[in-house]
Order: structure tokens, then sequence, then C-alpha cells
């Protein structure tokens, strides 16, 4: 006889120890993310089958003022098993769980891909005029499992939370990735450009020297990461947020976070924040300072994480998002080109859905969010 699924909390060491079991799982569904997103109520659930743990997730709850209900929120998660015969069940018994917290929408990123773009396709497409934007062109791989994990959603009442650049309020849905499994340096280097591999000789033949940092040079990567910001005119987070971030990482995993420094004469050219859990390794944060660009400190910097990477086992590196298009005169296709350079792929994931469990209160919210 099969055993029910249901969802419970669970304690943060059952949280970690399920974490530890995984080839992979996104820091954000770490039990230390907990103690980065301080402006959130926080829990850790598992799926039991029976009494035997088959499932974990971080839920962020945040509170609609003077109305006791919450929008339940799991970032690039939960970690279960999305190919699992029970997806359906399990995704019921979280549903369960967070309306008995006064959740009014559940709201889901699940880590899972539908479909990916080599290096050679996305070249190919942005030199083509008819072709503006990633789903415009042909993928070279559609996933079954992603295409099975869309209608299992859409059959439950899940919303795609769609938005035509890719980015939403929450987790990007177009991200950039190397694929590391059963490559080596020599492998990686010899897929990249002829642009990255001269520049990454030239950050050799320059002298630029990159090294890990600790918990005190968090404050020289957000010294770069400000004046990027205001150079590029986004709002930067405080250096506040960055200290807890990586001080709940590393307090979970020593090698769970790093900083990286480029440097070159006793210049921070520039500094990146890396994060690894498992197998994926993510280039979170980055900056660079405009003194001494022709240096390539970026360069020097991104090869360092990519050979730490492979050292580590990591069977991928994750640059994170990018936004969907492949238009010559979108404000984002240096960035896009920089990232191609590595030979690396393009990847669209299921993205993220919101499941209303109070419709007149999602409505409302909605509307609110609409004229943000």
């Amino acid at each position: 006889m099969t055993e029910p699924i249901t969802v419970a909390p669970i304690s943060a060491d059952q949280h970690l120890a399920w974490v530890r079991d995984q080839r992979a799982v996104s820091f954000l569904q770490t039990p230390a993310w907990a103690q980065v997103k301080t402006d959130w109520r926080t829990e850790s659930v598992g799926w039991f089958e029976g009494e035997r743990l088959v499932g974990a997730a971080l839920v962020l709850y945040r509170p609609l003022p003077r109305i006791g209900r919450s929008l339940a929120y799991v970032p690039e998660g939960p970690a279960i098993d999305w190919s699992s015969p029970r997806l359906v069940e399990m995704l019921r018994a979280l549903r369960d769980h967070v309306r008995r917290r006064k959740a009014f929408v559940l709201r889901l990123g699940p880590p899972v891909a539908t479909h990916r773009w080599h290096a050679l396709t996305i070249k190919d497409g942005i030199s083509d005029p008819r072709v503006g934007r990633y789903d415009e062109a042909t993928p070279d791989v559609v996933e079954p499992e992603g295409t099975a994990v869309v209608d299992q959603l859409r059959r439950l009442g899940f919303r795609h939370l769609s938005a035509d650049d890719g980015f939403t309020a929450g987790q990007p849905e177009y991200v950039f990735r190397i694929p590391l499994a059963g490559r080596s340096e020599a492998d990686v280097l010899a897929g990249m450009n002829q642009l990255w591999r001269r520049n990454i000789k030239k950050t050799e033949k320059n002298g630029v020297q990159v090294r890990v940092g600790g918990a005190q040079d968090v404050a020289a990567f957000h010294r770069v990461y400000v004046e990027t910001a205001e150079r590029d005119r986004f709002t930067p987070r405080g250096r506040e947020y960055f200290e807890r971030m990586y001080a709940a990482l590393s307090a979970e995993d020593p090698d769970r976070i790093r900083v990286y420094l480029a440097e070159h004469e006793g210049d921070v050219l520039a500094a990146t924040v890396f994060v690894r859990v498992g197998e994926h390794a993510w280039y979170s944060y980055g900056a660079s300072t405009a003194a001494k660009r022709e240096l390539q400190g970026s360069t020097a910097i991104q090869w360092r994480m990519l050979r730490d990477s492979i050292a580590a086992g990591a069977s991928v590196y994750d640059l994170r998002g990018i936004t969907n298009t492949l238009d010559t005169e979108n404000p984002h296709i240096g960035l896009i080109r920089f990232k191609v350079g590595t030979g690396g792929e393009a990847v669209r994931l299921v993205g993220e859905w919101d499941l209303p469990l109070n419709p007149l209160l999602y409505r409302a919210f909605s509307l609110y969010m609409n004229r943000r």
C-alpha cells in the first residue's frame, strides 16, 4: 500500500542534511538563506512519504499589512524530485500546508529546464534579423521533464508569471550556464571563442592576480559593486546584506560562498561573489572598476572561478540571469555576447508560477503590483 504524502515543518538540521544528500540545490533553498532574508518570515518544510523524508523547501512568507494573509514563496524550489509520478500529490500537499499558514497565494520557481540554446545557435540568432528573442530561435534541446512540469502546473491551476524580457519580480526565467561535467580546464578553454582565450592570456601576461578573500574583503567587493551600480544605473544592495549573506552561508558550509578579487599592483580591478551547493556553482554578483579596464580583470576572475568550480567537481557553472533578447539594438546584447564567448548555453527554466488560494485577495494584489 502506498504511503500518503504530507508536508510538515522540519528543523534546519534536517533541512541541511537533505540538501547535502542532493547533487545540487539552489542556494536560495538552503536553510542558511533564511538568515539572509530577514525581511521575510521563513520556514523549512519537508515532504514525507509515511515517515521517510522525500523533499525539502525553504518557504518565505511576506504578510500583507493589516490583513493577516501572506504570499508564500519558494524561490528556485522546492528541492523535490520533479520527475516523480507523485508530483501532483507533492504540490497539493504544499498547497494545503501554506493554506493552513494563511497564505493567499503559493509562488514557486521550479529549478527545471525546458529549453536550451547552444553558443553557435545564439550567435546565429544574433546575426539573423528575423530573430529578436530566444523563444523565436529553434532550441537545440527541448527537455521532456520541464515540458511535463509546465503541463502539471497548468492543470493544477498555477499561473505563469511571464515577462517579455524573461525577468519577473523574482528569479530569472532565462539563465546562462557553462556545462562542466566530464570536462577538464583544457576542454572548457577550447570551447571558448578566440577573444576569451586571448584575453585570458593577456591577464596572465599583464600580471593580474586573482585571490579568494574572506569576510574582511566583503567591504572591498562592495566598494567596487557600488561603483558599478553608479556606472550602470541600478540600485545597489547595502553592504550589510552581503555581510549577512557571507556570514550565513559560510557558517552553514565553509565552501558555500567566496569573495574573489582581481588585483593589479595593489588596485582592485574586479570583485565577485561566488556560491556553490553540491555540483552547482554560481557567479552570483560581480563588479568592476573603470580604471585599468584594458587589463581584463573581469576575464581573469571568471577564469579563476571556472577553474575552481572544475576542481571542486561542479557539473555546471551558472552565470545567472539573461534577458530574452537576441536583438542587436538591445542594450543588454553586449552582456549576452560576453557570456556566449564562454562557449556555454542559454537555458530557459520553467519560470515562476502562482497558485491563487484566495482569488479575491490575489486579484487585488496583482492589480497593486501591476501599478507599481
